[in-house]
């Protein structure tokens, strides 16, 4: 039996999936085939807490709720930070311009062999670590 394709999503593809914005319907996409079982799906706990931060920043307590109940029926499975987990995501911040939350995205995708989902600059520098799927820039960035 083949392996499933794996994919970890990022804060930008996620917030771009929960906003309607460029990308979402590539991220859709991808959700509704872990849904039939056609691929997985990845976020690190460290990324779900950014989606979760910034939508309470931009919409307050009530709507960051509602967030996180509509991730959790979502088919993405939520990874822990543990020990090896944030040493290794140490590991990559030090030697990569990434933010230390997207860190833990390569992590996920080396772990798992999956492609990233985002359209996040930032990865540019460590795409001969992990295989990207580029999603369109968000309005205003």
């Amino acid at each position: 039996m083949a392996k499933l394709p794996a994919y970890v999503l990022d804060a930008f593809a996620f917030t771009a999936y929960l906003e309607n914005e460029s990308g979402a319907a590539r991220t859709e996409k991808i959700i509704q085939d872990a849904r039939d079982g056609k691929c997985n799906t990845y976020m690190s706990i460290i990324n779900l807490g950014e989606i979760l931060y910034t939508t309470e920043r931009k919409y307050g307590f009530t709507k960051t709720q509602d967030t996180l109940a509509l991730i959790t029926k979502l088919p993405i499975e939520i990874l822990p930070a543990d020990n090896q987990t944030v040493l290794a995501a140490a590991h990559i911040k030090a030697n990569h311009a990434v933010s230390y939350a997207d860190a833990f995205v390569v992590v996920a995708a080396q772990k798992f062999n999956g492609i990233v989902m985002t359209g996040d600059p930032e990865f540019e520098d460590v795409t001969e670590l992990v295989q990207i799927e580029w999603l369109k820039k968000r309005k205003g960035e």
